[in-house]
C-alpha cells in the first residue's frame, strides 16, 4: 500500500465514530492484567441497552448454550471474558451502522449477511474443534469481516457506489473494484478498525485476509473465508459482492469437503437465519 493511499485510510478509519464509553472501558479492562471480572461486568451492567443486546446475543442459538443466562455475570462463566469483551465490540459496532447512506449500500441486508457470516463460521470452528474462545473469536471475526465497507459507504459514497455497480455489473470481486475506485480494499480498512478497537492478532489477521486463504496458518480467517462463501450461497442478506469463491485445497484439506459438500452437510441453516434477523430487530 502506497504512503498516500495509507494516509487516506487512516483519515477514514479516524471518522468512524467513537465507541460508547461504557465499551472503550471494558476494552481498556480487558486488556489490563490487574482487573478483575467483577470490575470489568460492573461496566457492562451500567450500561442497560449494551447488556440487553449481550445476553440476547448468548442466549440465541448462535451460541446454543444449554441453559438461558440471565446476567453478564453468568455469562462471563460459561463464555470468558474474551468472548464478552468481543460480543461488546460487535454489539457496539452493529449500533454504528446507519440505516441509508448516498452509496445504496443496503444496512439491513449487510447485517444479515455480517450476522449468518459469524453464526456459521462459529458453526465451522465447533466443526474442526477449536477451543470454545477461538469459537466465539470466529463469530466476531465473522461479523466485522466486511466491516470496512461501512467506512466507504459512509466516508466516500460516490467512489464506493461506482465500486458496487461494476462489481455487480461485471462479476468482478468486490475488493477488486474497490482498488480501482477508491485505491484501497475493505479488507485494508478493516483491519485498520481492528487495530484501532485493540482486537486479538488472529482477529486482525481474520479481517485483514478474509479473501486470502492461502496468506499463512489461522484457522479463523479459513472459517470465516468458509462460512462467507456459504452465506453467499445461502443468499442470506448481502454484502455487496456477488462472486461466489471456491474453495482453495487448503481449505478443503481443513474442513474434508469442499463449497458445496460443506453447504449441504450444514443443512438448512434457516434457523441461522431467523436468529439473525431477529437480532437485527432488536
Amino acid at each position: 500500500m502506497s504512503n498516500s493511499t495509507n494516509e487516506k485510510l487512516i483519515v477514514l478509519v479516524e471518522k468512524m465514530p467513537a465507541f460508547p464509553k461504557s465499551v472503550q472501558q471494558v476494552v481498556q479492562l480487558t486488556s489490563d492484567i490487574n482487573a478483575s471480572a467483577k470490575d470489568i461486568v460492573r461496566v457492562i451492567e451500567c450500561d442497560p441497552v449494551m447488556t440487553v443486546k449481550i445476553l440476547k446475543a448468548i442466549n440465541s442459538s448462535f451460541y446454543g448454550l444449554p441453559q438461558k443466562i440471565t446476567s453478564v455475570q453468568r455469562a462471563v462463566v460459561h463464555i470468558g471474558l474474551n468472548t464478552i469483551k468481543n460480543l461488546a465490540l460487535g454489539v457496539a459496532a452493529m449500533g454504528m451502522l446507519k440505516p441509508s447512506n448516498k452509496a445504496n449500500f443496503s444496512t439491513a441486508d449487510f447485517l444479515l449477511h455480517s450476522l449468518t457470516t459469524a453464526a456459521i463460521s462459529k458453526l465451522l470452528a465447533e466443526r474442526i474443534r477449536l477451543s470454545s474462545t477461538e469459537c466465539g473469536d470466529c463469530f466476531v471475526a465473522g461479523l466485522l469481516h466486511d466491516f470496512g465497507k461501512v467506512v466507504f459507504a459512509e466516508f466516500m459514497p460516490d467512489e464506493f457506489k461506482l465500486a458496487l455497480e461494476k462489481s455487480a455489473e461485471q462479476q468482478l470481486p468486490l475488493h477488486q473494484t474497490e482498488l480501482e475506485f477508491i485505491g484501497l480494499s475493505h479488507a485494508q480498512a478493516g483491519k485498520m478498525l481492528a487495530e484501532k478497537w485493540e482486537l486479538s492478532e488472529l482477529l486482525i489477521d481474520a479481517i485483514a485476509h478474509h479473501h486470502h486463504p492461502e496468506h499463512g496458518e489461522n484457522s479463523l480467517r479459513d472459517c470465516v473465508f468458509a462460512a462467507n462463501q456459504i452465506s453467499k450461497l445461502r443468499q442470506f442478506g448481502n454484502g455487496g459482492n456477488p462472486l461466489i469463491e471456491d474453495f482453495p485445497d487448503t481449505l478443503v484439506a481443513r474442513f474434508g469437503l469442499n463449497l458445496a459438500d460443506l453447504s449441504t452437510e450444514l443443512g438448512s441453516l434457516e434457523t441461522v437465519k431467523t436468529e439473525a434477523q431477529s437480532f437485527i430487530n432488536m
